[in-house]
């Protein structure tokens, strides 16, 4: 059984980088990207972050400060972006 416990330090991460992850995908069809291939990409994606996320916890947890704060740094630049884009600016 899972324990939740050891995900809790990444709680924030975990809730914002799902946020991103719509924004992403609302690029994508803006950008009139085949729904299928993005859907495809985005399933490896998913999968390939379950399985990091659930073998490398106890090797992170450790850095979990560390990689918060650049998870977080990340999702406002990637938003950053998607309004800019949006805007025309970019």
């Amino acid at each position: 059984m899972v324990n939740l416990r050891d995900y809790a330090p990444f709680t924030a991460l975990l809730i914002f980088g799902n946020i991103e992850n719509l924004v992403l995908a609302s690029q994508g069809a803006v950008a009139h990207v085949n729904p299928f291939i993005l859907g495809f990409l985005s399933l490896i994606a998913v999968v390939a972050w379950l399985l990091v996320g659930t073998y490398g916890t106890k090797i992170a947890i450790k850095y979990a400060d560390y990689i918060e704060i650049l998870g977080g740094l990340a999702i406002i630049i990637l938003g950053l972006q998607s309004m800019l884009e949006a805007l025309g600016i970019l």
